[in-house]
């Protein structure tokens, strides 16, 4: 009995000490520039970039694979924080990729949803519930707006409405007057 004991002991000190040493040999460190880059991102996951989500794009922004201005949902405010962050030179939104559109929610019209889930599938959130042959609804506060759920929907049911601004989701807007510091000139002594 002892003698069992004392080899489930040895036994579970090592594969202890063999997981703790391939944690720290093997270990994989995120990018923090990525991580920095996507923070600023609006995490709609729309595919509006080009990429499948807003972690894909901020990887491709730091490797030098995409440019700073493709993200219609982040819109010009986006584009200047991720210029400020990389030190790079601001560009206005790439138009190739869409335009910058108030924020907005989606709004199933119950009375006229059949319950095809389609809207849920497309739905890269999970922000709508629902299910087969049933009416759905959104969970407004887990919508990010991004529109996939619009065109899969047969019967035309779900409309996107802007969000009205409140004190909770207002933000200060950059100046419409670039600021530029006021160059000081010597004094004759």
């Amino acid at each position: 009995m002892l003698s069992a004991i004392l080899v489930m002991v040895f036994l579970a000190v090592l594969l202890g000490s063999v997981l703790g040493f391939a944690s720290v040999r093997y270990k994989v460190e995120g990018d923090p520039l990525v991580d920095k880059i996507d923070a600023i991102l609006p995490q709609t996951q729309c595919g509006q970039c080009g990429f499948p989500g807003c972690k894909p794009y901020a990887t491709a922004i730091a490797s030098g694979e995409a440019d700073i201005n493709q993200c219609p949902p982040g819109g010009d405010e986006g584009v200047r924080k991720l210029a400020e962050l990389l030190g790079r030179e601001y560009k206005p939104l790439n138009a190739e990729h869409g335009e910058e559109k108030p924020k907005s929610v989606a709004v199933i019209d119950e009375n006229t949803c059949i319950g095809c889930t389609l809207c849920i599938q497309a739905c890269p959130v999970d922000a709508i519930l629902g299910a087969a042959k049933h009416m759905h609804t959104v969970i407004a506060s887990e919508c990010t707006g991004c529109e996939l759920c619009v065109e899969p929907c047969p019967v035309d049911c779900i409309t996107m409405q802007p969000i009205a601004e409140t004190l909770s989701n207002w933000k200060w807007k950059y100046p419409i007057i670039p600021i530029r510091p006021i160059a000081t000139e010597k004094q004759p002594q």
